[in-house]
C-alpha cells in the first residue's frame, strides 16, 4: 500500500479536529484527506456509497481496498510513523476491543456535537475543506 484516502466528515469538529491531527504526524504511508460526500470524493471513488462515508470513518486504498469504522481508524494509525506498533496491537483479538469501545466513544462523542435533528454531513465544513484542499494548520498562535 503506498497511499491512502480517509474519507471524514467536514461538518464534525471532532473530524476535523482527528484531521488536522493526522495531518500534523509523521506518514509511512502518505494520507489524503478528503471530506466525505465532496464532489472529490465522488470523483475519485463513483462506485462508493457516499451517504455511508458520511456516517463513518472510511478510508481507501491505493488499490481500492475500503476500510470503514474500527478498521478505517487502525489502517489510519498504521500509515502512521509513531503509531504503527499499537495499529499491529489493535487489530489483534487482545486489541480489538479497545479500538471498538474507542470507535463507539467517538461516535457517541460525534453526535453529541452535532445540533438536535442536524444528520451527518451535507455541506462543507466550516474549516473551509469542502472543496477537498484544505490547508494544514500551523502551530497554535
Amino acid at each position: 500500500m503506498r497511499r491512502l484516502t480517509v474519507l471524514y466528515d467536514a461538518d464534525c469538529p471532532l473530524c476535523v479536529h482527528l484531521r488536522h491531527w493526522l495531518l500534523r504526524q509523521r506518514q509511512l504511508v502518505p494520507l489524503d484527506l478528503v471530506p466525505a460526500g465532496s464532489q472529490e470524493a465522488r470523483r475519485r471513488f463513483p462506485d462508493l456509497d457516499h451517504a455511508t462515508t458520511l456516517r463513518e470513518i472510511t478510508v481507501v486504498g491505493d488499490r481500492g481496498q475500503v476500510y470503514r469504522a474500527t478498521a478505517a481508524w487502525i489502517v489510519c494509525l498504521w500509515a502512521l510513523a509513531e503509531h504503527r506498533p499499537k495499529a499491529h496491537w489493535l487489530a489483534t483479538p487482545a486489541g480489538q476491543p479497545f479500538a471498538r469501545m474507542t470507535v463507539l466513544a467517538a461516535a457517541k462523542w460525534r453526535e453529541a456535537l452535532k445540533g438536535p435533528g442536524e444528520g451527518p454531513g451535507g455541506s462543507p465544513g466550516a474549516d473551509g475543506c469542502g472543496d477537498g484542499r484544505c490547508e494544514v494548520p500551523g502551530p497554535p498562535r
